[in-house]
């Protein structure tokens, strides 16, 4: 029996509840932020801190978060890191159910506040479709008669158990800036973690895989030459809001992106879909 129920978490914030055959998640409507996916009879796909105390006005330090209309630090200091959208209530506005896959629609309407950061004229929305897989699309709609710049990503957290017997593959004849520094050129298809990773890459494939203790996570991007690779690390850890000294172990981020010469342009008139498809493999 698939059910989609709206719910209130104990700390105030409202969420969707889905349970079918093939899943079971959980979607906040603050940032349109899921939390939960469990495809069915296998482990969950996605990684929270239990340090986050999910109060509104924050976002969840697990899921995917949606960083936009610009990702990292704005140019104005004064900005959000990571954009506003992750913090702002967007509305369900379409659920579908087709053959027990669940698809749901979420808006966000931009407020007068929400203006001063982002004064142009577009529409922003972003779509979930759940089976045993889950794809994640972010539509930018150009509104307007001017051209729009923004950057973006899909910063979705994995667990993955032992970050030291991680091995992230996929990643041959990309470039990548760590740390403000680079380009570097990729050595390799893998990457292996013994200290703080936190890549920006570019030129980089479609597919990636994350091989944990627990199995094989498959990471597709669509539209997408782009992608973040985090990890904290020690030192780090110990500073992060809503984040355990010792959380660096079981996650790693590997995001969807459209950052640095990757950058959207959007054209008056212009659509554009940021895709992420993960599932165990």
């Amino acid at each position: 029996m698939t059910s989609v129920t709206t719910k209130k978490h104990p700390n105030g914030l409202d969420y969707v509840e889905i349970d079918t055959r093939f899943c079971k998640a959980r979607i906040f409507l603050q940032g349109a932020q899921i939390d939960f996916f469990q495809p069915a009879g296998k482990a969950p796909l996605l990684w929270v801190s239990d340090a986050d105390d999910y109060k509104p006005g924050s976002g969840i330090r697990g899921g995917i978060p949606v960083c936009w209309p610009w990702f990292g630090t704005h140019s104005n200091p004064d900005f959000p890191q990571h954009g506003f959208a992750r913090t702002r209530l967007w509305h369900l506005s379409d659920t579908r159910i087709v053959d027990e896959a669940v698809e749901l629609t979420f808006s966000l309407a931009l407020s007068e506040d929400d203006k001063c950061f982002w004064p142009h004229d577009t529409q922003v929305q972003i779509h979930f479709h759940l089976t045993d897989t889950l794809k994640v699309t972010l539509v930018n709609r150009n509104l307007g008669t001017k051209t729009v710049t923004l950057t973006q990503a899909l910063h979705t957290y994995f667990p993955i158990q032992d970050v030291h017997a991680l091995v992230a593959k996929g990643f041959s004849g990309a470039k990548y800036i760590e740390f403000g520094e680079g380009p570097y050129a990729q050595d390799g298809d893998e990457v292996t973690f013994n200290r703080e990773t936190d890549r920006v890459y570019t030129d980089l494939g479609p597919v990636q895989t994350l091989h944990t203790p627990e199995g094989v996570i498959e990471v597709k991007r669509e539209n997408s030459q782009s992608a973040v690779l985090w990890n904290p690390w020690i030192d780090k850890s110990k500073w992060l809001a809503r984040f355990n000294d010792e959380d660096y172990l079981t996650m790693v981020c590997l995001e969807a992106a459209n950052v640095l010469e990757d950058k959207l342009v959007l054209e008056p008139g212009q659509t554009h879909e940021l895709t992420t498809v993960i599932r165990w493999k």
